[in-house]
């Protein structure tokens, strides 16, 4: 009998960036709304069932426009919980936050973006990724 398999390639266009911030989800997406003129608002949390064995759940919010979608989630998760790694992208685990950006705002240049972000003194460090150097990339797709 012939054996099929089933080949997917997904389409990763949208920017990553990794943020280091102490503050609450809260105070940094209000931060962000004031410095990008943005109106990110709370979303239902994203909840991961891993193998059966735990969840992970992980703050979310959104912004959408007809051009662009910004997202916002932090990247630890909100319960405890008994995983290793309890981390929407473990890869990158020493940043609290992680912002998604797909469309239009994407045309922005990355350093402008990272250098605004950064006057704010409740944000230490930022840094964009490439989504396809990420082993667990597949946790940003929606």
């Amino acid at each position: 009998m012939k054996t099929l398999s089933l080949n997917i390639e997904y389409d990763y266009d949208f920017d990553i960036y990794g943020i280091v911030s102490p503050v609450k989800d809260y105070k940094l997406a209000w931060v962000l709304n004031n410095l990008f003129d943005l109106q990110l608002s709370r979303q239902k949390d994203l909840c991961y069932d891993l193998f059966g064995k735990d969840r992970l759940i992980i703050s979310n919010y959104q912004y959408i426009t007809d051009h662009t979608i910004i997202r916002l989630f932090r990247n630890k998760a909100l319960v405890a919980t008994t995983l290793k790694k309890p981390f929407l992208l473990p890869d990158i685990k020493e940043y609290d936050y992680v912002i998604q950006i797909a469309g239009a705002m994407q045309q922005l240049y990355p350093q402008e973006f990272i250098n605004k972000i950064l006057k704010t003194p409740l944000v230490q460090y930022v840094k964009k990724f490439d989504p396809l150097t990420l082993k667990f990339k597949e946790n940003l797709l929606f």
